[in-house]
């Protein structure tokens, strides 16, 4: 359980550094659960149902989180 809770925490870091860039473009990023490897997060404001979205979960957090937290294998977005 201590193992999932430093992941959590660097999951949270990792959030802190990204959003700011998410909010400047009118959208949100929400963590929702971390579990068997996947961060579930929900899309807020401009980032739903933009394009773009699926690269600054794939191509943003997801890699950030990967090199940050190896026990991350996938970022998925939920609604």
């Amino acid at each position: 359980m201590m193992h999932e809770e430093g992941a959590l925490a660097k999951i949270a870091q990792v959030f802190e550094q990204l959003r700011p860039s998410v909010l400047m473009d009118g959208g949100d990023i929400e963590f929702v659960k971390f579990e068997h490897g996947i961060v579930y997060v929900k899309m807020h404001g401009a980032c739903v149902g933009c394009p773009a979205s699926m690269y600054t979960l794939q191509l943003g957090f997801q890699e950030a989180l990967q090199k940050q937290v190896p026990e991350v294998t996938q970022v998925v977005s939920v609604d």
